[in-house]
């Protein structure tokens, strides 16, 4: 069909004529409302963002001298956040002289890491940041 014979039919139905493949010989066209197709799309993509997860790195502080109930605490919250699928970063804060014996903190990440061994699996080993240690656990693959 013609140009002028596509743009005559588009506009008898009230309708837009959309060039859909430019790249053909010849080039493809097609007669349809062209905001009722722009609104359509924006409604495909929302929808394909809305399905996508969203992992988040959530935060769990700790002392090196963390006492036994306040530990099962902080791996408690851990284990909450690995299962709603989320990655979890443990950190030691070291205060004054604590910081001359990073040992300890292996030692607390270690122990961490042994206690939600069946849901997370330890992205990087411990590493120190000023008077900080870190690691980052995330969900296994199920």
């Amino acid at each position: 069909m013609s140009l002028s014979d596509a743009l005559a039919a588009a506009q008898e139905r009230g309708l837009d004529l959309v060039e859909v493949s430019p790249n053909a010989s010849p080039p493809v066209c097609r007669i349809m409302d062209f905001g009722k197709y722009k609104y359509q799309q924006s409604k495909k993509a929302a929808e394909a963002k809305k399905k996508t997860a969203r992992v988040e790195l959530k935060e769990v502080k700790m002392r090196p001298k963390t006492e036994e109930h306040d530990f099962q605490v902080k791996v408690r919250n851990a284990r909450r956040f690995l299962e709603a699928g989320h990655k979890v970063k443990l950190t030691i804060m070291f205060r004054g002289r604590e910081v001359t014996h990073p040992e300890f903190g292996q030692k607390l990440l270690r122990r961490v890491a042994e206690e939600i061994a069946d849901i997370g699996q330890v992205e990087g080993r411990p590493n120190m940041q000023g008077r900080f240690m870190s690691m980052i656990i995330a969900p296994s693959k199920k």
